[in-house]
This record gives C-alpha cells, sequence and structure tokens, in this order.
C-alpha cells in the first residue's frame, strides 16, 4: 500500500469517526516520497506506519498515534516562513525552494469542505507570469555560465573534468524543463523521475542520457548543444520574450560549441515589466554590458541541503540574491 492510500484509509477509518461535528482539513502534505507519489516497497518514508495531518482551529482530544493536528496557516507558515492565503512577495517565492512548493502542491487532501488547503496550494501553483521570467532567465544563465566549459576541458585533455561540467548542465537543463512545463521540481533523489513524467522528456531525455553516457567530449558537447537547442525551442513557444535562435554556435572564435544560452537570459529579462522584478534587476547590475547578474531564486543561487531545508536558513540569503529580508 502506497503511503498516501495508507494515509487514506487510516484517516477514514480510524480519525474522521473521532471528529464528528468538528470542523477541520484532512491531508498528507509536506515531507517525504510518499507526497510526491515516489514511495516504494525500499522508500516507504511514510515512517513506516499510518498518519495523517488534521488541520482545525478546534481542541481534539483523544485521537490516535500518528495524527498532527495543527492550524492550515501554522502548517504552511512553518513549511514557507509566510501564509500563502496572505498571497506571496517576490522575496517569497525567490527564498522558497523548489522542492518544497512541489510537496506542498502535491500530496493528497481528503478532506477539505472549507477550501483551507485548497486556497493555500492555489496561491503556490505556480510563478506570477514576470517572477517566471526572472527565474528562467536565471536558469538559462547557469547554463550559459558552463556550457562551453564541455569543450574547454576536453580540448585540454581532461576527460574527467568534461564529464563533471556535462554532468551538471544535465542537471541544469532538466530543471530547465521542469520550469518550462510549469511543475516545481523536486529534490535531487526525485529529480530524473519527476522529469520521465514531463513531456518534454521524450525528445529532451535521450540527449540528456548520451551526454551523460558519452565517451568523448565531441560527442557530449553535441548532445548538450542538441537538448538545448529543443529546450530553446521550448522556451521559445512560452511567448515570454522574443524568440531567440537556439541553433548551436562557435563560442568566439573558439573550435566549442554552444546554445550561447545567454541570449535568453537577456531576452527574459528585458521582457519584464513588473516594477518590483525591474528594480531588483537594476539593483543586481549587469557584469557587462549584454548580461545581467541574476542570482535566480534559493536552489539556483545554493545548493546546501541543510540551508533549502530550513526556511529560516534560506530567509537568511536574501541580500545574496539582492533582496532585503523578507518580513516573517
Amino acid at each position: 500500500m502506497s503511503g498516501q492510500e495508507l494515509a487514506r484509509s487510516f484517516y477514514l477509518e480510524r480519525v474522521r469517526p473521532l471528529l464528528d461535528g468538528v470542523d477541520h482539513a484532512a491531508g498528507l502534505l509536506g515531507e517525504g516520497s510518499e507526497i510526491l507519489g515516489y514511495d516504494d516497497e525500499i522508500s516507504t518514508d511514510h515512517d513506516f506506519g499510518p498518519r495523517v495531518q488534521i488541520f482545525t482551529d478546534s481542541p481534539v482530544p483523544g485521537l490516535p498515534e500518528g495524527t498532527v493536528v495543527t492550524t492550515a496557516a501554522a502548517f504552511f507558515t512553518d513549511r514557507l516562513g509566510v501564509d500563502p492565503a496572505a498571497g506571496l512577495t517576490l522575496a517569497d517565492w525567490l527564498l522558497t525552494p523548489s522542492q518544497r512548493l512541489a510537496t506542498l502542491t502535491a500530496g493528497a487532501v481528503f478532506h477539505d469542505p472549507a477550501g483551507e488547503l485548497a486556497r493555500r496550494r492555489a496561491a503556490l501553483a505556480w510563478y506570477p507570469d514576470d517572477v517566471w521570467r526572472y527565474v528562467l532567465a536565471a536558469q538559462w544563465l547557469r547554463i550559459g555560465q558552463e556550457e562551453a566549459f564541455v569543450g574547454r576541458t576536453g580540448g585540454t585533455g581532461d576527460d574527467l573534468g568534461s564529464s563533471v561540467v556535462a554532468a551538471r548542465l544535465v542537471r541544469d537543463l532538466i530543471r530547465l524543463a521542469f520550469l518550462v512545463e510549469r511543475r516545481w521540481a523536486p529534490y535531487s533523489k526525485w529529480l530524473g523521475r519527476g522529469f520521465a513524467g514531463l513531456e518534454l522528456a521524450s525528445t529532451v531525455g535521450p540527449h540528456l542520457a548520451a551526454a551523460v553516457a558519452a565517451r568523448d567530449w565531441r560527442e557530449r558537447e553535441a548532445a548538450i548543444c542538441a537538448a538545448g537547442r529543443l529546450l530553446g525551442d521550448a522556451t521559445n513557444r512560452l511567448g515570454l520574450a522574443v524568440e531567440v535562435d537556439p541553433a548551436p554556435r562557435p563560442f568566439y572564435t573558439r573550435d566549442i560549441q554552444v546554445v550561447a544560452a545567454d541570449r535568453f537570459t537577456m531576452a527574459l529579462a528585458e521582457a519584464v515589466t513588473d516594477p518590483e522584478v525591474r528594480a531588483l534587476l537594476a539593483r543586481l547590475g549587469k557584469r557587462r554590458e549584454d548580461i545581467y547578474v541574476i542570482p535566480g531564486t534559493i536552489d539556483q543561487a545554493v545548493d546546501s541541503v541543510d540551508v533549502i531545508r530550513s526556511p529560516a536558513s534560506c530567509r537568511a540569503v536574501a541580500t545574496v540574491l539582492g533582496l532585503a529580508a523578507p518580513v516573517g
């Protein structure tokens, strides 16, 4: 039995009969592989037993072990640093890891008559358009900062270094695919499995697999460029910015092929009209005339599990992202 099925049975058979007349919502949200539906006999991740969350303002003693009683506002605030029912600021969006948004918008809701959970999950469904442009721009920039290194390291005979760079780029291209399809990316254990469920996986996935498996830097470079071209086409189809030709091209005058990903960064950044996001771009400035400095979201800028898992630690990184420290 999956974790969500176990939780539903536990709620319906053991918990709900004890809540007769009590206004409440019930679900299984937050942390764990079962929230994303990825648990199995090896990765159960549901505390090896039934559990359910009850959201209510009423006192409810005598519930069985495995039942967590809280309020919707407290539950979401504990995991985000803010209650999404009141709306999210630019800082709230950028300081919340995508994996946390994934586990709060996935999971199972068993009972929610007043819509307390639905309202908050709807608020977290996806970025506002200009925040989306900004985050996409940052992801393309990450790719642009390293795509030439597959060939540069390989050309010096450093095949291991070339492989490492290619693997990093594959991860960034996968995360880009999630952004293009308006899906929250899970953490690394489930990143590949989540990617396999995207529409882009059927066309982009073989090139990414080829890049990781390649034994020659030319093959890696070609595979990364092919995947980048497809994701460039997909970005263009979003209509968020002027179209950019995604065809691979030489890296300056060197015998290295790239997509020149930072061209997407500039197109997306220049399409932003929201005053707050434009002010952030102005505050961060440009590294050179033709490229913005865009650190992006907390999990685009920081790769520490201990930071990402803690809302307080994420919010402490606000100034690194060019933000003022948010309230909450």
